[in-house]
């Protein structure tokens, strides 16, 4: 049964940062990176040969309180294979008994791909707080984002957050990578769009160039102005660009604080559209001020080192 959207806590996920799950090294200096949110990857940066290492290597790091120790306002999340593939069911299990905040799903294409994991969590009880991540990197994932994000008003949705792979829509349909990405940017606002239909987040595609810091800071607002709610990223030193480019721009906070305050004032109290500083507001923009007030707060938080989750 489809319910009405629900009511998300507001979390920074400017950064998010892929880190390969084996990869022992830079695990250890995880603690002291500024990012938003990291995904240990048991898929694409773990070779065939080498994933069930990683898988073990990342049953260990959260069994013996590293996991625990990171900063409290660090998300956590695995990407695990594809069910359909070798290596997808016991993915699966090793990342519903490591307890992270979500687990992200490759390549899902529709809304069955979403409904096979969240039966398979069903059945081994996974608890509720569990959240489930779409990776949307398909000409067919693109085509069914939006089937794919009403998951997410479903009797015990899970589905929190979309993730972008634009290298692989790139390889799958053949299209020019050119700066800017004018070929792509009418599917990424799809990804968009079908996100904030049903009250998701959306994160775009890495930039795979790490050493090219004007490329990726050009991506980074590309990104923010196509309305993605961060970035995924390849190397902590992307980390600060994304940080900044998907923060809260201060001029937007303060005319967000106005329009609460004026909302606040005695004689507006049940009004549904006030005027403010020549403008003409509604209660839907003082809903929208809210969230990026908390936004911001959250963000301060995290980046102060007071990592209320």
């Amino acid at each position: 049964m489809e319910h009405s959207l629900p009511s998300r806590p507001v979390r920074p996920r400017r950064s998010v940062l892929y880190l390969p799950a084996g990869n022992e090294r830079a695990l250890a200096k995880l603690p002291d990176l500024g990012c938003d949110s990291v995904i240990f990857d048991l898929e694409d940066s773990v070779a065939p040969e080498a994933k069930a290492e990683a898988r073990e290597s990342l049953r260990t790091f959260f069994a013996d309180g590293r996991a625990g120790a990171l900063p409290a306002g660090m998300e956590k999340i695995i990407r695990i294979n594809a069910l359909s593939s070798p290596w997808g069911g016991e993915d699966l299990l090793a990342a519903r008994g490591c307890r992270p905040d979500a687990i992200l799903i490759p390549k899902v294409d529709a809304p069955d791909d979403i409904a096979a994991v969240e039966d398979a969590l069903e059945q081994t009880d996974a608890p509720a707080a569990l959240r489930l991540w779409a990776m949307i990197e398909t000409p067919r994932g693109v085509m069914n984002s939006g089937q794919i994000a009403r998951m997410g008003r479903t009797d015990g949705a899970r589905l929190d957050c979309f993730v972008t792979g634009a290298n692989d829509l790139i390889k799958e349909t053949g299209v020019a990578a050119l700066p800017g990405r004018p070929f792509l940017s009418s599917w990424l606002m799809q990804i968009v769009l079908a996100a904030r239909a049903y009250g998701l987040d959306a994160l775009d595609g890495v930039y795979s160039d790490f050493k090219d810091e004007a490329g990726l800071v050009a991506e980074c607002r590309d990104g923010h102005a196509m309305g993605f709610d961060g970035k995924t990223l390849i190397h902590p030193s992307q980390i600060a660009a994304a940080n900044r480019a998907f923060g809260v721009d201060p001029s937007r906070l303060a005319d967000a604080q106005a329009i609460v305050a004026a909302f606040a004032l005695p004689e507006n109290a049940g009004r549904g559209v006030i005027s403010l500083e020549g403008r003409m507001v509604e209660r839907l923009h003082l809903e929208m001020a809210q969230r990026l007030i908390d936004k911001a707060a959250r963000i301060a938080a995290r980046d102060q080192g007071d990592h209320t989750p």
